[in-house]
């Protein structure tokens, strides 16, 4: 009896034994299975990408990506050979297609402009403000200085500044597109600004009419400021630009239908003489009213 029930329990440990390692194996495969990370090709900068570059098969290579692919990533080279560049691609990094201009957009200056916008060339010199250290990407305002055509106040205010356009960004300085990489100052005689089509308006007009300014900002201020302008005759007096309140004028006092109540008596003292009564008539005081109250 004791050796037949040894004999069950051998045979139910080995069957326990068998059970859990088939478990075992299938659920250690499940888990190797979620853990092995899936890979892809994907096109990859062979070397630096600048903005403004035009792609060439050189420029790419089909490489691994562990993982999922980034989003909007390209893996066919017919897709981006021959596309312009508009944000700087580094070496290793997946081509995206949103770092990229549309196909027949070509490259240099003209793909980097969005639909809408419009790039307008400013001309500036070696001493106009902040002009050496504007580079591509920079914000800048553009202040322009002049005297006002046709108005009585120029004369007397001689030449006026104000602020026409406000956080514009700077597509290029001088005849590159790239940004300074080494922070130097770089002295160019044009600045390319990326402006709406009714800014470009502004700025042709401001830049043949009057002298231009560039003022650069930080890039995360983006809060339009409020400001006046000013004039030559207010450094000296410290006055803000402000339109000249009119001068007082007084009340016109109300005019009787009556004309013999119009008719006012010269600015002296006069004698008025009813039967007999005698009276002066007061400085401003009509006759008709006097003679009522004389005959009252």
């Amino acid at each position: 009896m004791k050796q037949r029930l040894t004999t069950v329990l051998i045979f139910a440990f080995v069957i326990a034994l068998g059970a859990s390692f088939v478990v075992y194996k299938l659920v250690e495969g499940k888990l190797t299975a979620l853990a092995a990370p899936s890979t892809g090709k994907v096109l990859v900068a062979a070397s630096d990408l600048p903005v403004g570059t035009l792609i060439k098969e050189s420029d790419l290579k089909l490489a691994s990506w562990p993982g999922a692919l980034p989003p909007q990533a390209l893996t066919k080279a017919d897709e981006v050979i021959g596309r312009g560049v508009v944000a700087t691609i580094y070496a290793g990094e997946p081509v995206v297609d949103t770092r990229l201009a549309a196909r027949g957009a070509g490259a240099g200056l003209a793909a980097t402009i969005p639909p809408g916008m419009r790039a307008v060339a400013v001309r500036v010199n070696d001493v106009v403000g902040v002009a050496g250290f504007v580079v591509a990407g920079m914000r800048v305002d553009v202040l322009v200085s002049g005297l006002a055509p046709n108005s009585s106040r120029s004369d007397r205010l001689g030449t006026q500044t104000r602020t026409v356009l406000q956080n514009i960004e700077v597509l290029s300085a001088g005849q590159t597109i790239q940004k300074d990489t080494e922070g130097k100052p770089l002295t160019v005689p044009v600045v390319n600004l990326l402006v709406t089509p009714e800014q470009a308006e502004t700025l042709s007009l401001a830049s043949n009419e009057t002298k231009i300014q560039l003022v650069l900002r930080n890039p995360l201020d983006t809060k339009e400021a409020k400001a006046p302008g000013t004039a030559v005759a207010y450094l000296f007096d410290g006055m803000p630009m402000e339109k000249p309140k009119p001068a007082w004028v007084p009340k016109p006092k109300p005019v009787s239908s009556n004309p013999v109540m119009q008719k006012v008596v010269t600015p002296v003292m006069m004698e008025v003489i009813q039967g007999s009564k005698r009276d002066n008539v007061k400085v401003g005081q009509t006759v008709t009213e006097k003679v009522k109250e004389i005959g009252k």
